[in-house]
């Protein structure tokens, strides 16, 4: 099918397709594929041409955050408790990253910036603040959440194996027996499970360290 005189064979460049394509070439090909370059290729433009839409490489993982942050829900901060919130919003930012996980790496070392990123920040710190949480710890808080969701993320798509006590059971028989036990059941029940009990243990304890902070100041 022709496309008329003067119109372009392919969509006109602009942030968005950028930002899109960037992520499907994460996707697809893993972290270390990543490049301006060779997005710039699958784009069938120059390199220069992505600095005419974005700032760089970074500006360009900037987007690719924005891009998985938009698939996360912080809706339940505007209406539950926030450990049920911080609950709620955990699982959609585990199950985000799930689907991205080789993004994880390169989100993990730039800085973040982005302004959709920022107001979903804004959102959880806004509700431990308002359940108590004092100023000092609402950076402590998120990052120690943060870190456990992006674990919790790499290891829903880990390998089937990812410990091989096999042979080795008389000189670490108990961790050959929890192993044991653990491929009872699938890997996503494995995953799942671990993440649950996880979450659960991490938000029981944010919630004592909140009392015990309020029997100190009191």
């Amino acid at each position: 099918m022709t496309t008329g005189r003067g119109r372009p064979r392919r969509p006109v460049l602009d942030a968005e397709l950028i930002a899109r394509e960037a992520l499907a070439l994460i996707d697809a090909e893993g972290e270390g594929a990543f490049s301006l370059p060779r997005l710039a290729g699958r784009l069938g433009v120059r390199t220069a041409s992505l600095y005419n839409h974005l700032d760089g490489r970074a500006s360009v993982i900037e987007a690719v955050r924005r891009l998985i942050v938009e698939e996360m829900d912080v809706s339940a901060f505007d209406a539950l408790p926030w450990p049920d919130a911080l609950a709620a919003w955990a699982r959609s930012y585990r199950d985000a990253f799930a689907r991205h996980p080789h993004a994880i790496g390169l989100l993990a070392t730039t800085t973040i910036s982005s302004p959709a990123t920022l107001t979903m920040y804004e959102a959880v710190v806004t509700a431990l603040a308002r359940g108590g949480w004092p100023p000092e710890r609402l950076v402590s808080v998120l990052t120690g959440v943060e870190s456990f969701l992006l674990g919790s993320a790499l290891d829903l798509v880990a390998p089937p194996l990812m410990i091989d006590a096999s042979g080795q059971a008389p000189r670490v028989p108990v961790l050959a027996a929890a192993l044991d036990a653990a491929r009872a059941g699938d890997k996503a029940t494995r995953a799942e499970r671990a993440f649950d009990e996880g979450l659960d243990a991490l938000v029981r304890g944010l919630v004592a360290q909140l009392a015990e902070l309020g029997h100190r100041q009191g």
